[in-house]
């Protein structure tokens, strides 16, 4: 067994600026740089770990020091200077790492280092890593020799966290800002080792550790030992995805056709079957987005772009795509994103989950009673001598004082079989029934739970002759209707107490809805006419409470009491809201003005608020 052995993120560190990996816009600024003689005495190289910034300063440092550097700006690799760099021996390059040397007396030993010029060579090159980990303290103690370094002195500072260094500090220096590294540029580095390793690998496996490595070709190169090193010599895709714990794509494939047609069972099965290999499940809903992801990007060619994966595993994605459409597409992500963000704080991880693919399921397969609803067919119309012993019906109940029930009336008529009452065809459509709401007995009304306050109190305004009562032919053809035959608009007169009555059943109705609830208790309508009726409440806040219901508690008063005329009117109380809670300071001045022995108990102990 060998134990001459290097892992790949050292043996194939770049020693040239040429080798760098995706960093070639920044590469030939500093190579320029250097062939000018325009160098400053202070950089700071910054951006995500794995991407190269620690070994463009190494190589930054060898280069300006190289006896003969070539018209590219490289170094040659083959003076003296050269090859004490690339053996570790040389003393013109010091680096600390400020993860672990960050104190006050760490920056002073640099500074007293960079009083010493250099032996060989024509600078002292001070490269200071992760050096947003420096104490504020040590950051103070390094301004001056930052600001006014000897001439041959240069700093190269590295941090991935640029933000959490000091202004002053990024004031003194010039700001390199290096990018994540591209999944096809860590491929093509990923294959070039391999050649030189003599390693088969399948472009599909090299993608995955491409992805996997988020942009940094230090991750990469360690993935990339990883695999190897179970493959013996021959990397595939399965063995890959295997190795380094991948869901494979092909799940999302198989999950998108089911969403496509309504599969439910199907897409539980699979999200079973991925459950059981041990993926996590917020792992799985961050990857199906990513892959719905690819596919909105995928459907155009102007984005095809943006897919980081090799032609093969392309064309796969612009097949499927074909076949959802975009508002599929913006839901799904719009689901993944809400599942990702509720899963930390969901009981029930996996019904969260499930749910969410249930969604998506219904997104291109929309349930029957989530389509929209057809118009209901045209009502016939009525002959007189038809509607005649009908009006009738509905007449008699109407002429009775409002103190009887109602319900009395109108069980005569429904106890008959229906062969012996001649019903109109529009009484035979089931659409006509539902605006006839069952009135409760005044015997079986609810209790009111809380006391309204006084400024909210009904004030019981019925009119003298109700809308019902009226005769003539315009009350024998029934309720109003439109001549398309639209559903009747109700206009039943209805008394303050069904009104109130009807407010107490919306309150019990809805218990969880605190803030509203209490508002509603504190605060009863009133009539103003026959149709409308005030709401008086104590401050703005209030106002916003009933205005975020007033849709459905309008819906339910104008169902309770028979009438689609029925408005609401929030408005605020002229007498203002209640007196203002008082401070405890407050509170003592006012026990000390009306009890005096209390305000020689503070003396006599010295008290005070704090």
């Amino acid at each position: 067994m060998s134990n001459n052995y290097i892992v790949s993120a050292r043996k194939y560190r770049p020693a040239t600026f040429r080798s760098v990996v995706g960093q070639e816009s920044l590469t030939h600024t500093l190579k320029t740089a250097i062939s000018s003689g325009r160098l400053a005495h202070a950089y700071l190289f910054c951006g995500p770990r794995g991407v190269g910034k620690t070994t463009c300063a190494r190589i930054f440092a060898k280069t300006i020091n190289c006896l003969n550097p070539t018209a590219e700006g490289e170094a040659c690799n083959e003076c003296e200077l050269c090859r004490a760099f690339n053996e570790q021996r040389s003393y013109n390059i010091t680096e600390l790492d400020a993860a672990s040397n960050n104190s006050v007396d760490d920056i002073r030993n640099i500074n007293e280092q960079v009083r010493i010029p250099p032996q060989t060579g024509r600078y002292r090159v001070f490269i200071i890593d992760e050096v947003h980990m420096l104490t504020t303290a040590a950051f103070n103690a390094f301004l001056k020799t930052l600001e006014e370094p000897p001439e041959y002195a240069i700093f190269i500072l590295a941090t991935t966290e640029k933000q959490k260094v000091i202004p002053t500090i990024l004031s003194r220096c010039q700001i390199y800002d290096f990018s994540r590294i591209t999944v096809p540029d860590i491929v093509k580095q990923l294959q070039y080792i391999c050649e030189e390793e003599h390693v088969e690998a399948e472009p599909a496996a090299l993608n995955v550790i491409a992805q996997k490595a988020d942009g940094g070709m230090r991750d990469a190169l360690s993935i990339f030992d990883q695999v190897t090193a179970s493959c013996e010599g021959h990397i595939t895709y399965r063995s890959a995805i295997e190795n380094l714990n991948v869901l494979d794509y092909d799940y999302y494939f198989k999950l998108v056709e089911a969403f496509i047609a309504g599969d439910v069972p199907q897409a539980l099965l699979i999200y079973r079957d991925i459950r059981e290999k041990g993926f996590d499940s917020q792992f799985f809903i961050n990857g199906l987005g990513q892959h719905v992801r690819d596919l909105m990007v995928s459907s155009t060619p102007q984005t095809h772009s943006l897919l980081e994966m090799n032609a093969e595993v392309a064309q796969l994605y612009v097949t499927q795509a074909a076949k959802v459409t975009p508002r599929f597409l913006y839901h799904s992500i719009e689901l993944c994103n809400n599942c990702d963000l509720n899963y930390r704080n969901a009981t029930s991880k996996q019904l969260l989950v499930e749910l969410t693919l249930i969604k998506m399921c219904q997104i291109m397969n929309p349930l029957p009673q989530d389509q929209p609803a057809q118009q209901p067919p045209a009502i016939k119309k009525v002959q007189p001598a038809q509607a005649q012993p009908v009006a009738q019906a509905v007449a008699q109940p109407m002429a009775q004082p409002m103190a009887q029930p109602v319900a009395q009336p109108v069980a005569q008529p429904v106890a008959q079989p229906m062969a012996q009452q001649p019903q109109p065809a529009r009484y035979a459509a089931p659409q006509q029934q539902a605006y006839q709401q069952p009135q409760q007995p005044a015997q079986q009304r609810r209790p009111v739970y809380g006391t309204p306050r006084p400024a909210a109190r009904i004030m019981v305004n019925v009119p003298s002759t109700p809308a019902d009562q009226q005769t003539g032919p315009a009350a024998q053809q029934g309720p109003t209707a439109d001549a398309a035959g639209a559903d009747p608009v109700r206009q039943k007169a209805f008394t303050d107490q069904q009104l109130n009555d009807a407010w107490v059943a919306y309150i019990i109705a809805h218990p969880h809805e605190h803030v509203v609830v209490n508002t509603m208790r504190m605060a009863y309508p009133k009539r103003v006419n026959d149709t409308l009726c005030e709401i008086e409440v104590q401050n703005p806040s209030q106002v916003e409470f009933i205005e975020t219901v007033k849709p459905q508690l309008l819906a339910h008063l104008r169902n309770a009491v028979g009438n689609d005329m029925l408005a609401l009117d929030v408005k605020i109380s002229e007498r203002g809201p209640s007196a203002r809670m008082l401070t405890p300071r407050e509170v003592v001045e006012e026990i000390q003005k009306n009890n005096p022995a209390f305000t020689q108990f503070i003396k006599d102990y010295q008290l005070g608020l704090a």
